[in-house]
């Protein structure tokens, strides 16, 4: 079975989001935007089996004070892609990884939780089969 099949983002907390975002924008161009309360970026790529399949790596700062990552006491925490999140945590609990039974299911797919044995909470992504077309410009 594949695990992961890649990483869909890197979310870490900041005291001031707009001053790191800034920071990050000037020193190392990456152009964040603002949007539901956070500050993000979408680092865009093709699928290797099917380059016309856009895929993207969100980056994301979350305000210090943000409950996302809990339990974890991390100030990041890192979001996996695969392909089938059922399977994907049933073959996890089986080997006795700590799973949130919370699920999330909105348009940019389905999400689990999961904690490493430090404690460090982990998002598992499973992308939308037919992901919502980009409006063009």
């Amino acid at each position: 079975m594949t695990r992961v099949t890649g990483l869909g983002g890197v979310f870490f907390k900041a005291e001031d989001m707009e001053k790191l975002g800034a920071w990050y924008e000037r020193h190392l161009g990456i152009k964040c935007m603002g949007g539901g309360g956070g500050v993000f970026f979408r680092f865009l790529w093709r699928e290797a089996e099917n380059p016309r399949q856009e895929g993207e790596t969100v980056w994301a700062i979350f305000p210090r004070t943000s409950r996302y990552f809990d339990p974890s006491t991390a100030g990041f925490m890192l979001n996996y892609r695969v392909k089938d999140l059922d399977a994907f945590i049933e073959l996890l609990q089986s080997e006795g990884v700590t799973i949130d039974p919370r699920r999330e299911n909105d348009e940019n797919g389905r999400f689990a939780w999961i904690m490493d044995p430090e404690g460090n909470r982990i998002e598992l992504w499973e992308p939308p089969k037919n992901p919502p077309q980009k409006a063009e410009p």
